[in-house]
């Protein structure tokens, strides 16, 4: 593997605007799903489940082993073979767990930009588009290169949007263990 390769992965890892592209998508898809007949939209509840979903749409050999665990088709999920080695498959420990700690940089981001709500109800901070972030997610889904990650957001959302922050927390480390044993700043495949 060229030098060359390994800086623009780590270039592309810390451009913000790759990461908030991904988070409109994810929150496109949860404010697609409706509550009631009513068609109201459905917020995230919390940064914990944000980034959970998110952990999802990052690693999709993860999002296979999450659709094992609810019996459903890991196929839907359309993982190459090149993304099973990629460097982009690699996982860190970060202080919680394998979940990034810039979310609330990304949301305060996307916040001042006009592209996400933020409200606190109790302790829970909930996180929903504005018209604007509503629309810029549908333009990002509409973008053959974000093509694949609109579809997987979907399933992501569809797979486990219902469940609490707790609940998808335990049940990802069910689905896929050796994340609980990382040291901090560990480096895996998965």
């Amino acid at each position: 593997m060229s030098l060359r390769l390994v800086k623009a992965a780590a270039e592309s890892e810390n451009d913000d605007n790759l990461h908030l592209a991904r988070l409109l998508l994810l929150l496109g898809s949860a404010d697609a799903r409706k509550t009631t007949v009513i068609t109201k939209a459905r917020a995230v509840e919390g940064i914990t489940k944000l980034a959970k979903m998110d952990f999802l749409l990052r690693y999709p050999t993860c999002l296979e082993r999450v659709l094992v665990a609810l019996n459903r088709s890991p196929e839907d999920v359309g993982v190459h073979e090149r993304e099973r080695t990629s460097i982009e498959s690699k996982m860190i420990r970060f202080r919680y767990g394998p979940w990034d700690v810039r979310y609330r940089r990304w949301l305060g981001l996307l916040s001042s930009r006009g592209l996400v709500r933020l409200a606190v109800e109790g302790n829970t901070i909930v996180i929903g588009l504005t018209d604007a972030g509503r629309a810029l997610a549908e333009s990002i889904k509409t973008d053959p290169l974000f093509a694949e990650l609109a579809h997987r957001s979907d399933i992501a959302v569809k797979a486990v949007g219902s469940m609490s922050a707790t609940r998808l927390k335990d049940f990802v480390y069910e689905a896929v263990p050796e994340i609980t044993t990382m040291k901090w700043g560990d480096e895996i495949a998965l």
